[in-house]
């Protein structure tokens, strides 16, 4: 008597490459590439890769595709860490493989329970139970204080006829969407052998464009005012000149040059910690600047750092000045960057970035919009614009977003491209322009339909002019946030796992 059939090594190992394939091609979907179909393409090869296995197997594959996917989608970090830290290769290639195996573990997470508790196949599989989990698992990622929402599947549709639900279901709706045409891909796949079987997968896609472009064509918002003329400064400093000694004088020569030319603006924005040097150690030069800008009727908005008045805290703060002074301190601090969660004694080893400060302190969850150029401002700084629903509270007593940032962190890579993507998703969901102002780009005015209406040349010194409307109003996002698709995500995902159940008793 033979033994059971054992499976070659082309069998064992051609999925895992195939996720690892289809996870990496992911990135493509996002900015710069903006290949968008691929975010319904890849994560249907997965689904359909994760039918019929176990849960073990079903974790391995879903660990593939996200080392694929995060490899290639933030491969950037390794210039911040190795070109900039700086630190030996070994140590920058081992703490961006330890960051791609965390993220790369909730699909894993995914894959594991799709295996466990799901159908086997079936419209209840692919409608339901996978899009769902899905959901649920890159809502986890995006979530907590420490959380990593980059390259959530709806960023990729900017620019498509699905942006049309942004101000409706935020980004993790229009990824729910994206995951649902993924599971129609599935049906027919599976129904492939059927005559007219896949008319009712098309027609589930179809409707669901449809929509998408009639929402992109309702104004949830309106405007508050007459258009108001803003400017944004970009130094184009080197990220390895920055922080030197000896470059502090001609950095405040050139960012005072720049706002002059920037006079006449009602409202004047500086990048992310434009001065390398912190603002209490610097009150007579801003001052000037607040001077020199309310001559000419206009307000400045800058990113800066800050110490508390304790002596003891550090912030990385925007600074309004307009008729007085005022800030907005950061509230989603980048880990093992801006902050460090570990003991004291290990500190300094992890410390990247070489500052005058060991480690920023968190600002206040509640904190109120910054008045500058006549409108109320929602601020953010740099990578905390990914946490939409965190701004939601701000956004909705606000006229205006801005975002204040410094990419060059990244070098010539593709960060800078998918960041000012989240930004564009953020001024679609509020229906607010967004001033986007970056150290050596990408600084750029988006409209409330997150349109590009201006954008400086990177990696340029100049001033990049423009006029926003303020607009007040709420969409129905900013209203509820993400609590509908995610209760609607939790009771499809329960449901497809009870009927799993209860065909097993049956």
């Amino acid at each position: 008597m033979s033994g059971p059939a054992r499976s070659s090594p082309a069998t064992q190992w051609l999925p895992l490459v195939v996720a690892l394939a289809a996870g990496a091609l992911l990135t493509l979907a996002f900015a710069p590439f903006n290949v968008w179909p691929l975010a319904i393409v890849c994560p249907a090869l997965l689904m359909i890769l994760w039918q019929g296995t176990t849960a073990r197997r079903g974790a391995a594959l879903g660990f593939s595709f996200g080392v694929g996917a995060f490899s290639a989608g933030t491969w950037w970090l390794y210039i911040s860490i190795h070109v900039f830290g700086p630190q030996p290769i070994w140590i920058s290639v081992a703490a961006v493989a330890m960051f791609v195996v965390v993220l790369a573990a909730y699909y894993a997470l995914l894959g594991w329970a799709a295996s466990r508790f799901l159908p086997a196949a079936g419209p209840w599989r692919w409608y339901a139970g996978l899009p769902s989990l899905w959901l649920l698992i890159e809502c986890l990622r995006g979530s907590f204080q420490l959380g990593y929402p980059w390259l959530s599947l709806g960023y990729s549709q900017t620019d498509t006829w699905l942006a049309g639900y942004a101000p409706v279901l935020g980004v993790y709706g229009v990824s729910a969407l994206l995951l649902l045409q993924a599971g129609a891909l599935c049906v027919a796949w599976e129904r492939r052998a059927v005559p007219r079987s896949g008319r009712v997968p098309l027609l589930l896609v179809a409707v669901i464009w449809a929509a998408g472009w009639a929402l992109g064509r309702v104004e949830w918002t309106l405007a508050a005012g007459a258009p108001v003329s803003v400017a944004i400064v970009q130094g184009a400093i080197p990220q390895d000149e920055k922080w030197q000694v000896d470059n502090r004088l001609p950095i405040r020569a050139l960012y005072r040059g720049l706002n002059d030319q920037a006079l006449g603006a009602r409202l004047i924005v500086w990048p992310e910690a434009a001065i390398p040097e912190l603002a209490n150690e610097i009150p007579r030069y801003l001052a000037d600047i607040q001077a020199s800008a309310r001559s000419h009727g206009g307000d400045v908005v800058m990113g800066v750092v800050r110490q508390d008045d304790n002596g003891v805290d550090y912030y990385n703060s925007i600074m309004a000045l307009t008729g007085g002074v005022a800030f907005y301190d950061k509230r989603h601090l980048v880990p093992f960057v801006e902050t460090f969660p570990v003991p004291a004694l290990v500190r300094d080893w992890l410390q990247l970035l070489k500052l005058p400060y060991s480690s920023f302190v968190f600002g206040k969850e509640e904190q109120a919009p910054l008045q500058a150029g006549g409108m109320s401002l929602a601020p953010t700084i740099c990578f905390e614009d990914s946490f939409g629903a965190a701004q939601l509270a701000l956004a909705a007593r606000s006229t205006l977003l801005v975002n204040v940032t410094n990419d060059a962190w990244f070098g010539h890579s593709q960060a800078r491209y998918q960041h000012l993507q989240i930004g564009r998703m953020r001024a679609l969901e509020v229906g607010r322009s967004l001033v986007r102002a970056g150290n050596d780009g990408i600084s750029a005015i988006v409209g409330p339909k997150g349109e590009l209406i201006a954008m400086a040349p990177e990696y340029q010194r100049t001033v990049l002019r423009g006029t926003v409307v303020p607009r007040n109003g709420l969409s129905p996002y900013t209203r509820v946030g993400n609590w509908p698709v995610l209760l609607l995500a939790f009771g499809a995902a329960a449901a497809a796992g009870f009927r799993r159940r209860f065909k097993s008793l049956c």
